[in-house]
């Protein structure tokens, strides 16, 4: 468990130290706050369902950005493998640099709780809705972060991990709306690995068992194939 808070700690603060990482947090902030005042001024109404939403697209282009440099920079700078040299196992390097990741990136989401406040202060809103709302953005989160950490695990360019790794969620996004081509079993299996049913109706104040488990798998898997991943690498080192 100390490799695994060390290698957090490095990662996240080596994020903290790049003036990258404010300027991208401000433009997240500008950009939501913008479409939080368009739809509370213009759609009188005191939801943030639209503003949840405007998030998890924006975490759909910004989480492999985040994610890319994570291994994918280790791996060109040549200190992966140094750092699997270290009497570190290949999981503790992955749950360090995902706890790194995932905490920056929940950063940014917490800072959006202004927005929840201003509505508990001056509306009326769904409190079901608020929560679902944040959960949705924080699972969504999770997991779009251990597909990037996969994806910059398969190669040392970031910009290919980058790829990659929008490249898969894109195809978990738009899923559902390809589902109806297929023929059943194979319509529903579709369906269920798409990302937008999932959180959709979280945003509506329905928390669903399956919805959360759905979302914990899509952590656990690619933070799996990571670790065989620079197992791989290890033993071609």
């Amino acid at each position: 468990m100390q490799n695994v808070l060390t290698i957090a700690r490095r990662e996240l603060g080596a994020h903290f130290e790049s003036p990258m990482a404010y300027i991208v947090t401000a433009a997240f902030l500008l950009i939501n706050g913008i479409f939080f005042y368009m739809n509370v001024y213009y759609g009188q109404q005191a939801t943030i369902r639209p503003v949840v939403q405007t998030v998890l697209t924006i975490l759909l282009l910004l989480t492999p950005v985040l994610s890319m440099r994570l291994l994918a920079e280790e791996q060109r700078s040549g200190t992966l493998e140094l750092l699997l040299t270290a009497p570190v196992r290949d999981s503790e390097v992955v749950i360090g640099k995902y706890l790194a990741g995932l905490g920056f990136l929940s950063v940014m989401i917490g800072l959006t709780l202004f927005y929840a406040v201003i509505l508990l202060a001056f509306g009326s809103p769904d409190r079901g809705a608020l929560f679902g709302g944040y959960l949705a953005m924080f699972l969504f989160g999770m997991a779009a972060m251990s597909i990037g950490l996969f994806a910059s695990s398969l190669s040392q360019n970031q910009i290919v991990a980058a790829v990659i790794a929008f490249a898969i969620l894109l195809i978990l996004w738009v899923a559902d709306g390809f589902s109806s081509i297929f023929g059943s079993p194979l319509q529903s299996i579709v369906s269920y690995i798409a990302l937008y049913p999932h959180f959709d109706d979280m945003t509506k104040g329905v928390i669903d068992t399956k919805d959360i488990v759905y979302y914990l798998s899509l952590v656990v898997v690619p933070l799996f194939l990571t670790a065989r991943s620079l197992e791989a690498r290890r033993w071609r080192g």
